[in-house]
């Protein structure tokens, strides 16, 4: 089976092989006319049954025939305008080229000897990041970073660094504050680190679902009046169900007036950091100690590709552990760049070659007009849903998510209208016709849209409005039937 590696002698049916699988996607992405078939769990596994994967097929041909039965013909295309569920983008096809090529080299990014070039890359970007921050660059100010999973990685590493450079040893002390709309993974990761069941705090966020300041500083006055540590901030640039920002530059007063590390979770707003019209809205993010981005939400990027950036690279040293097979300590005083001392990761991909190759490509400008004609075509989107006496819409967005649900014109109890909202949901997604997502609004069931497709209208947001409500009316018509 040798035949089947990747070496000099096999480069030709590296080439086949290669192009077959390229020309079975480019096909099926040119002929998908709907972001889904529909097709359930029950109806798909058996499939899945049937194969046995002791008998290999042999060649690429019929793997990639088995390929398409299995996984392409039902796959969920986030290409498609009518996904508007959660924040998966399309991919902008510079970095797709960059996925061929670092799967092929497959460089490691923990150690120098296994990446060479690659590691230089990854710092060049880094650097790039968090002068974009406004942390300045490595060589200017000692900002630092590193390329991690995703965003629920990056926001663990930064609140291990938070608990290592907190003022106590004693973990039932510390207290993280984040918004009541932040991101799970603030609690997932205070469990992992080891703190206490109520070491998260949540701050009401106002109308707008933005911290709300004041009762952020009223907790941190009450947790050091009662000796309490005040571990971390968490603000969130772009809040996964509304797209909302906190106030930074507040919230980066309230930081240093209590010595309490500042983390901005960016996993979404980070595509601001290209937008020539609104980088504004990111002003004060210069003043945190970390920042969490996901690239590949709002930079258009495959998964996987997230970075943790800090203000003082220096604070990395809590992730630095040295293993003499891979990262002597020697190392480090030789100046050897070894990304694994910055890492939670070891073996880790060259993900960065994506984002690189998109700069390269595309530039900057590139992706922030991206990412800004997602944001136009949300606020036309709540224009739209504003003057809709069909639906009921959350906030204004601040980037490009709609949280909204029907309300039919009869009096019906919040129950029913509840119910309504979750069939129709389901019933878009059994049809196939869209994908949209759904969250909680005090209490009561919501519905969303997701904007990461550049190439989606509002005519087809309007179709899609028209087939939820469709699916509404349908459901309230039979309740009434059986009622009666």
């Amino acid at each position: 089976m040798r035949s089947h590696l990747l070496n000099d002698t096999t480069a030709e049916r590296y080439r086949r092989t290669a192009t077959a699988a390229v020309e079975r996607v480019a096909d099926k992405l040119a002929a998908t006319d709907r972001p889904f078939t529909g097709i359930t769990p029950e109806q798909l596994a058996p499939r899945f049954d049937a194969i046995d994967l002791d008998r290999p097929l042999g060649d690429i041909t019929s793997a990639l025939d088995e390929l398409e039965s299995v996984y392409l013909r039902d796959a969920v295309y986030f290409h498609h305008p009518r996904y508007l569920a959660h924040l998966n983008c399309p991919v902008v096809i510079p970095a797709v080229a960059a996925e061929a090529v670092l799967s092929a080299v497959n460089s490691s990014l923990d150690t120098w000897d296994q990446s060479a070039g690659a590691t230089l890359i990854e710092r060049r970007l880094v650097d790039w990041t968090t002068a974009r921050i406004g942390f300045g660059t490595n060589a200017e100010t000692g900002a630092d970073g590193v390329f991690t999973s995703g965003g629920s990685q990056s926001n663990l590493q930064a609140l291990l660094l938070a608990r290592e450079e907190a003022k106590t040893t004693d973990s039932a002390k510390l207290r993280v504050f984040a918004s009541e709309c932040g991101h799970f993974s603030v609690q997932k990761s205070a469990k992992l680190l080891g703190l206490s069941p109520e070491a998260v705090i949540a701050i009401p966020c106002d109308g707008d679902k933005r911290m709300q300041t004041v009762a952020l500083a009223r907790e941190l006055a009450r947790c050091a009046n009662e000796g309490l540590v005040p571990m971390a901030v968490v603000a969130t640039a772009g809040t996964t169900d509304f797209g909302s920002i906190d106030p930074l530059p507040e919230i980066a007063e309230l930081c240093e007036l209590y010595g309490t590390w500042m983390h901005v979770d960016a996993a979404y707003g980070c595509g601001l950091l290209a937008s020539r019209s609104r980088r504004h809205l990111l002003d004060g993010i210069e003043k945190a100690d970390s920042v969490t981005v996901d690239y590949h939400k709002s930079f258009f990027q495959p998964v996987s590709s997230s970075a943790l950036l800090v203000r003082d690279g220096a604070t990395l040293r809590h992730a630095t552990y040295h293993a003499d097979y891979l990262n002597p300590r020697r190392m480090a005083e030789e100046r050897i760049p070894n990304q694994v001392d910055k890492s939670l990761q070891t073996t880790r991909r060259f993900d960065a070659l994506k984002l690189w190759m998109t700069l390269r490509t595309m530039g900057a400008d590139g992706v922030g007009e991206l990412f800004d004609e997602v944001c136009d075509l949300a606020a036309d989107g709540w224009q739209l849903l504003a003057g809709d006496p069909r639906y009921d819409v959350v906030v204004q967005p601040t980037l490009s998510t709609l949280v909204f649900r029907y309300i039919p014109a009869d009096v019906t109890s919040p129950a029913v209208i509840d119910r309504a909202n979750l069939y129709a949901r389901k019933a878009l997604f059994a049809s196939g016709d869209a994908v949209v997502a759904g969250t909680k609004v005090g209490g009561k069931h919501y519905l969303k849209f997701t904007l990461l497709n550049p190439e989606t209208t509002l005519t087809d947001i309007a179709a899609v409005l028209d087939l939820i409500a469709g699916h509404a009316e349908q459901y309230l018509g039979e309740s009434l039937v059986h009622a009666s």
